[in-house]
């Protein structure tokens, strides 16, 4: 498998169940991961639902895949995606895949992937339902990637204060369990060792999603957790571990 940054990523969009405000935020995320070598929109071209994304497609080379809708209240957007990435799963010349959706339909086509081998991004608002969230390896909340434009009422994430943090029992049990496993006989652990702790357990979990940019930035805002940074060869690192005063 070829490192994150030169993976060989095909993306694929929902246009039904995503909005063209994500798309440069979007395509900067995906860019975090690895280079997009398809990139592909699935939708019905013929009606004027989809007219926001027609502007972005040429802009950023994203292919438009007409889908017509043939039957009243099926979705065949999902099933023409889902066709074209176990055809683009089978050539075996990418590493990962992006789904760009909200749809829990596609929750069985992520775990597919992954049984193949190949890492699956997802990306979604935060009302996608948890069976697609966690069939991923990673999953980003697309209101963290929305650049504000006219007419558009989503908001990003706001930041979350010291007390809300510690109140939220789901997310310092994740934090103290991934320092507990990643530290050593100090009760210090790396927090590179510590994100990837998290990711693993909740691929949902993101800084952002509370109004921080970085997983540090998080920790020194919750309040509980010391920090410290080591010159380590030519590089620095920074380490953390629960607080002597809170344990």
């Amino acid at each position: 498998m070829a490192s994150e940054t030169t993976q060989k990523l095909a993306v694929l969009i929902d246009a039904d169940n995503a909005r063209p405000a994500i798309v440069e935020g979007l395509l900067a995320e995906i860019a975090k991961y690895g280079t997009a070598h398809v990139k592909r929109i699935y939708g019905d071209w013929t009606g004027a639902q989809l007219g926001g994304w027609k502007a972005a497609l040429l802009r950023h080379s994203i292919q438009p895949i007409q889908q017509f809708a043939y039957t009243s209240g099926k979705n065949a957007t999902d099933s023409a995606m889902i066709i074209d990435a176990m055809d683009l799963l089978f050539t075996e010349r990418f590493d990962g895949f992006c789904i760009v959706s909200s749809d829990s339909d596609f929750t069985r086509l992520a775990s597919r992937i992954r049984e193949s081998g190949r890492i699956v991004y997802g990306f979604g608002e935060s009302k996608t339902p948890e069976p697609f969230r966690t069939a991923c390896d990673k999953f980003v909340y697309t209101e963290v990637l929305t650049r504000p434009t006219e007419g558009d009422t989503t908001e990003a994430p706001k930041r979350r204060s010291a007390k809300e943090l510690r109140g939220d029992t789901q997310l310092m049990n994740l934090l103290r369990n991934a320092i507990e496993a990643a530290s050593d006989d100090t009760g210090w652990a790396h927090l590179g060792a510590t994100g990837s702790i998290i990711n693993k357990q909740s691929p949902e979990f993101d800084p952002r999603n509370y109004g921080y940019s970085k997983l540090s930035g998080l920790i020194n805002g919750i309040g509980v957790f010391d920090t410290e940074e080591r010159q380590i060869g030519n590089g620095k690192h920074i380490y953390v571990r629960l607080s002597a005063r809170k344990k």
